[in-house]
């Protein structure tokens, strides 16, 4: 089941991993954001169906894009996919709205099993 994703993360490397594992699903990579301004742009705009992001940005942190994306009221899956692996802020993402939470560095496997699950 192909979905409309959005990816947000500050390394470019790491657009690269996600969209090259999801594209190869069949998924349809609509926009990439390398900052939290961009990210919720596009997410306004595209309104994407899937959205993965990142938790430490440049301008912001992951989930105050969370509470906005929530509070605008699109009805997109997120899922985090951060280094931060406190279960304080897993809990704090889960509790605000996204779907699951992805701990780096993870496999084009463990991405591609957490999307399948949240779809």
């Amino acid at each position: 089941m192909s979905k409309k994703v959005l990816i947000v993360d500050d390394s470019m490397y790491m657009r690269k991993l996600i969209r090259e594992a999801l594209e190869k699903e069949g998924h349809e990579i609509v926009g990439e954001a390398e900052n939290g301004e961009i990210a919720i742009d596009l997410a306004l705009s595209l309104t994407p169906e899937l959205i993965t992001l990142d938790n430490i940005l440049p301008d912001m942190i992951g989930l105050d894009i969370l509470k906005v994306i929530k509070e605008e009221g699109l009805t997109c899956r997120i899922i985090m996919i951060s280094a931060v692996g406190q279960q304080s802020v897993i809990n704090e993402g889960l509790s605000l709205g996204a779907s699951d939470y992805i701990i780096k560095p993870f496999t084009s496997e463990k991405l591609l099993e957490v999307v399948n699950k949240v779809i």
